[in-house]
């Protein structure tokens, strides 16, 4: 029989950017924990609400199913003496098995007859089973500090004040963090403070709502995000929702109720971005843009609780945000005060690294650097070592000081209050992005420029002074720099070698641990491995990547290149052939010993074969030299599957390794001419194992 179970663990308020997390793993622990003692369940879902983590599990087996064992012992003939009494090795594994020689069996093996002892064991009761598993399932939950309460010794990420546990009707019992289970829940801690009993697992959600609790995370989310999205409506504006403020603040809430308030229109003379954070990161508000997208002077919290007097919520809520919006403004009208390019003295008090130097240290090598970058990036080099010189500045001021998320913001704005060329404003807020997986990459020449030369800097940096990433460990984000970088060159078809580029980041270094060289070379490796990543995600074969790769690559542009025609190439009904032919080459041609031409003799041309591969080579290599001029390698592969079918003959009716030296040495220039041309673009070979 088959009944449904419910859990939920009580608790003070969890952390709102948690609570997600938490869910999503109570609910994969418990699954976890059932499919190990093998326990079938028909569905399996999560709830949590600030005050409670709760899972039902709907048709879960009441008793886990009767095993049989079986276990082998001693062959049969070994087992008996000649008057069929047990032997020593008989009465041994029948002690160890704890009953008597009669109670064991023989069974055929493939090493003969042997005996055996079978035993069905008794599956246990689900009730008896279930406190253990919510037990496991909570201490695995990923909670990075765990907290005591009262005398206690317990740890959880909260105190907890009470726990659910019903299989059916039945109250489970046992202990789970130190409380006995019952079937008595708490409701909303305001509009329904008292007990509340929960009749059955599938009770527990309408039950809850009765109490003004609405347990189901993304129903909450879905009301929340509903009501947020028609209030703006109605006051003629558009809800911005962020995903991940809309998840805490459903984290925050059990009785979401959305409410709209106002701030006094002068503020909007202060940069939206600077209003939004004040209200988004302290105040959790979501903010409301006109159908231009300017910020309009209105915002919308979500109150846990539905007042009498909402109005009394509303203005409580606008008086706590004006002190806020006018911190952000004084914080705005003092920072102009100073201009940028004063600030950068202050910079030099700032540490970047200790091995490293100042931040101020930092923008003067990036200056050089990116002085050295511009012409290849197409950027004017003066104009990208002005904002390299002023990227940092706006560190210092009191905006972004008080508002972190607005380093780069602010100093596009304060740039454009000293007048700065429009450039250097740009590239400013440019640097840092993409700040985030999906994030746009800087436009502008000027931007990108910096965007590079400052991740360039401190990737180099970083190896040198041998503190390069590890598997848990990447506190200068040297993954996320690597792959912004390639981004960057990428899908704004920039052209730069980064091996050279790393050099010259490397001269402007001074008292690196390791050598200039090993740490480019480092560098250079761990930058384009991520690659893979990239390319994982577009579901192009490692094997594609390391095909390209094999030509020791420097230019990321001109890598991404490769790859895709190489990928497509790699589609072609053509491609498995020429891949396992160009294997065949590589691996005669590497166990020649003294060099083999280039040139083809036309005279020692004997088989038609030959002279038809011959012949196309030739012509292809002409056909192919612009197209290799202009790096069009999705062209040169097109051309190049053509050969598959003079390849195939060629293998089939030519002997390479003639014993005649002389036709040898030119059918092997045959094929050197062969691999040579399609290492023009890869080495096609790595894909022969996965065609």
């Amino acid at each position: 029989m088959k009944q449904d179970f419910l859990v939920e663990i009580g608790t003070e308020e969890l952390p709102p950017k948690s609570l997600k997390t938490l869910m999503s793993a109570f609910t994969l622990g418990i699954e976890a924990e059932l499919n190990k003692v093998k326990l079938q369940h028909s569905a399996i879902k999560g709830y949590a609400t600030p005050r409670r983590l709760a899972v039902l599990v709907s048709g879960l087996d009441s008793q886990q199913a009767d095993t049989q064992t079986e276990r082998l012992g001693p062959a049969v003939a070994a087992a008996f003496d000649s008057d069929g009494a047990p032997t020593p090795p008989a009465l041994g594994f029948a002690k160890s098995c704890g009953v008597t020689v009669t109670k064991l069996e023989q069974t055929e093996t493939d090493k003969g007859l042997r005996l055996v002892f079978r035993r069905v064991e008794k599956g246990l009761a689900t009730e008896a089973l279930l406190p253990d598993i919510v037990n496991k399932a909570l201490k695995d939950l990923p909670i990075a500090r765990r907290m005591r309460w009262g005398a206690r010794r317990i740890e959880f990420v909260r105190p907890v004040h009470w726990v659910v546990m019903l299989f059916g009707k039945n109250v489970v019992r046992g202990s789970i963090m130190g409380l006995q289970s019952s079937h008595t829940s708490r409701g909303h801690r305001f509009h329904s403070n008292t007990e509340i009993s929960i009749a059955t697992p599938l009770d527990y959600a309408k039950t809850l709502r009765q109490a003004f609790v609405i347990a189901d995370f993304v129903e909450r989310r879905s009301l929340i995000e509903e009501g947020v999205k028609a209030l703006a409506q109605d006051a003629g504006g558009n809800a911005v929702i962020d995903d991940d403020l809309l998840d805490e603040v459903t984290a925050l809430n059990e009785w979401p109720v959305p409410l709209m308030g106002r701030f006094d229109e002068h503020f909007l003379k202060v940069p939206a971005e600077a209003l939004i954070s004040s209200m988004k990161e302290h105040q959790k508000y979501f903010h409301v843009v006109d159908d231009a997208g300017q910020l309009l002077p209105r915002f919308i919290t979500v109150a846990n609780i539905d007042s009498r007097d909402a109005t009394k919520v509303i203005a409580g809520n606008e008086k706590v945000i004006r002190p806020r919006l006018s911190d952000a403004a004084f914080f705005y009208q003092t920072d102009q005060n100073t201009t940028l390019e004063q600030r950068c003295e202050i910079l030099k008090n700032v540490v970047f690294q200790e091995k490293l130097g100042s931040i101020y240290d930092k923008s003067q090598r990036v200056a050089a650097l990116a002085d050295y970058l511009a012409p290849t990036i197409g950027a004017e080099p003066e104009l990208a070592k002005r904002a390299a010189i002023l990227s940092k500045t706006d560190l210092v001021t009191e905006m972004v000081q008080e508002f972190a998320d607005l380093q780069g913001t602010m100093g596009r704005y304060y740039a454009q209050h000293d007048g700065e060329d429009d450039a250097v404003a740009v590239a400013l807020f440019e640097q840092y992005l993409p700040r985030f997986a999906g994030d746009r990459v800087a436009n502008s020449s000027v931007g990108a420029t910096l965007a590079v030369a400052d991740r360039l800097d401190t990737l180099v940096g970083i190896f040198g002074i041998k503190q390069p990433p590890t598997g848990s460990k990447d506190p200068f984000a040297l993954r996320r720099a690597s792959l912004a970088v390639l981004r960057t060159l990428v899908e704004q078809q920039i052209d730069l070698d980064l091996e050279l580029a790393l050099r010259k980041a490397l001269s402007l270094h001074t008292n690196l641990s390791l050598s200039a060289e090993e740490t480019s070379k480092q560098v250079l490796t761990y930058m384009l491995e991520r690659f893979r990543s990239w390319y994982e995600e577009d579901k192009i074969r490692p094997e594609v990547f390391l095909a390209v790769m094999a030509k020791s690559p420097t230019r990321p542009l001109d890598i991404h290149r490769r790859v895709q025609a190489v990928n497509d190439f790699s589609q072609l009904p053509e491609a498995r052939n020429l891949a396992s032919a160009n294997k065949r080459v590589s691996n005669i041609l590497s166990k020649q010993d003294s060099g083999i031409t280039a040139n083809v003799d036309p005279g020692l041309l004997q088989e038609s074969a030959e002279k038809a591969l011959a012949e196309q080579l030739a012509t292809l290599s002409d056909t192919l030299q612009p197209l290799i001029a202009e790096k069009d390698y999705h062209q040169i592969l097109q051309h190049l599957a053509q050969l598959q079918e003079p390849v195939d003959a060629f293998f089939d009716q030519v002997m390479v390794m003639a014993d005649d030296m002389a036709l040898r040495q030119n059918r092997l220039a045959i094929l050197s001419q062969l691999r040579e041309l399609f290492l023009e673009v890869a080495d096609v070979s790595l894909l022969a194992s996965t065609q």
